[in-house]
């Protein structure tokens, strides 16, 4: 807060918090991408040309990057038009795959939409789905999927880190309880990629989920890690010339993928001390809210937590209402491919929130880009907000 009484002038308004449905593109990132938007134009699949040659040679640049921020080898990377691809390609691609072997396939209540929706899809067609539940700390229970395995599952798909509450599954713990029983193991890692350290074969992981655009990255740029020893078969959706291994045809966003490589490789280098930067800011942000506030409840577990992440519920105070009266702050109070909705979400409904404690929830998603003196301006427009909202409700 500024001492002349206007509390935004220290920052530039809007101030944007909802780093977790999107992040702006690194300029670092932008530098990269743009030769292959203007003079490098070739297709990376035209193998006659120097311009394909260039193309593909970048392609496989990025490969590297992004293999090696997960741990995993460059022939192991696809590339996808985003995680929601990446993640239909995963859970049907294997249901396909594997269908002689059996057709259970284990989730947790909690995962994002394009989880939950392609395993609808899937029971649709005569899967079996089992959908665990989670604590009020929003981790599921180790014993529950030890027990809901069962001689016909085929994949356990579990997110690293929620979209929502920023929660940290166990995934090395799940992993180990995966490849014991010979049934292979998925996750959503889009939250957790540049955010946490995320090895692939430590977790036992053989396929997840990647897309550029939740770490400074452009959209419409994804992948799907697939292991390749032992090799996991999957059955393509999208049919075409055989790129990316017959997994996944279609020219490639060369632009996209570069970015997507780029911001990998910025990620891998900052990590510790962005992490420790975005976790202050969020820690600070707590505090002030706390500490102004009664009838605030923090969300899922602080302990097993994205560094940048802070949903709280302010009860007695409509979310969509709240987030109304902050126009000068980019927020959300769900899901970002859930926006539009009022219903709860079903992440916060999965914590065992009332509707009434779920709809007053809004979710912070603090970024590199931030800065101390958005948070503190952030933290005072809520407080006196939430205040005055109650008053009026009184």
């Amino acid at each position: 807060m500024s001492s002349n009484g206007n509390p935004s002038a220290q920052v530039k308004l809007p101030i944007y918090l909802d780093n977790h449905a999107t992040t702006p593109l690194d300029p670092r990132v932008l530098e990269a991408m743009l030769p292959f938007l203007t003079s490098k134009f070739g297709n990376a699949a035209s193998n006659s040309h120097a311009f394909g040659w260039e193309a593909a040679a970048a392609v496989e640049t990025a490969r590297r990057q992004i293999a090696t921020a997960i741990g995993a080898s460059p022939q192991e990377i696809v590339f996808t038009s985003g995680a929601t691809e990446s993640d239909n390609l995963a859970i049907i691609g294997v249901a396909d795959a594997y269908r002689e072997r059996g057709d259970h396939i284990i989730t947790a209540v909690t995962e994002h939409k394009a989880i939950l929706d392609s395993c609808r899809h899937l029971e649709k067609r005569g899967c079996r789905i089992t959908y665990l539940h989670v604590s009020q700390d929003g981790l599921i229970d180790l014993d529950e999927l030890k027990a809901a395995f069962s001689g016909r599952t085929i994949l356990v798909s579990i997110m690293a880190a929620n979209n929502e509450t920023g929660v940290i599954q166990p995934i090395e713990e799940i992993g180990s309880l995966c490849r014991e029983r010979g049934v292979l193991f998925h996750s959503d890692a889009v939250q957790a990629l540049g955010k946490l350290p995320l090895d692939v074969r430590h977790a036992n992981l053989d396929l997840a989920s990647l897309t550029a655009h939740k770490l400074y990255g452009p959209k419409g740029c994804g992948a799907l890690y697939v292991r390749n020893d032992p090799a996991v078969r999957l059955e393509p959706m999208i049919h075409g010339g055989g790129h990316e291994h017959g997994m996944r045809s279609g020219t490639l966003n060369v632009p996209g993928i570069v970015g997507f490589g780029k911001a990998c490789e910025i990620a891998q280098k900052d990590m510790p001390e962005e992490s420790c930067r975005t976790a202050g800011l969020r820690n600070r942000l707590r505090d002030r809210l706390l500490a102004a506030l009664d009838q605030v409840v923090i969300n899922g577990s602080m302990e097993h937590r994205l560094p940048g992440n802070l949903n709280m519920s302010f009860l007695n105070v409509e979310g969509e209402t709240l987030l109304t009266g902050l126009h000068d702050v980019a927020l959300s109070s769900g899901s970002a491919c859930s926006s539009g909705k009022t219903h709860a979400s079903h992440v916060l409904k999965g914590l065992g929130l009332s509707d009434e404690a779920a709809g007053s929830a809004i979710r912070f998603g603090i970024g590199r880009f931030n800065a101390e003196a958005e948070i503190d301006y952030v933290a005072e427009r809520v407080i006196d907000l939430v205040k005055n909202l109650r008053e009026v409700s009184v």
